[in-house]
């Protein structure tokens, strides 16, 4: 039998316990036409340190009227439309911002994760 630890390391647990979230998610919407979306972030993804390399010399000190990550004053207007919104003008560039930013590589699942780490850290 293998080892909890060696269950865990191995990724035995991690898909066990997406597999029952998608399993609840069917049964709590039986009967309905939501469908639950997870998000698909590329594997090893960290948002924090794509943040640091692709966003931070623009969302540290406001270059362009950049947002800045921390001051929540920045963000309250622009979350007023929504994240949605927001994700919607990071995905497809506003203003000096290039579409994607300065992530190019990132997956749209990717960017999602990097808007929702400054707006978490920007409360």
């Amino acid at each position: 039998m293998m080892g909890i630890a060696r269950m865990i390391k191995s990724g035995v647990v991690q898909v066990g316990a997406v597999a029952a979230l998608v399993l609840m998610a069917g049964s709590a919407s039986a009967g309905s036409n939501a469908v639950m979306q997870l998000a698909a972030v590329s594997d090893g993804f960290d948002a924090e340190a794509t943040y640091t390399q692709k966003c931070f010399m623009c969302h540290n000190t406001g270059v362009g009227g950049a947002p800045k990550v921390g001051t929540a004053s920045d963000w309250t207007a622009r979350l007023e439309k929504g994240f949605d919104a927001v994700y919607e003008n990071a995905l497809k560039g506003i203003n000096a911002m290039p579409a994607k930013g300065m992530c190019f590589e990132c997956t749209d699942d990717d960017l999602k994760a990097v808007v929702q780490y400054m707006v978490d850290n920007s409360k």
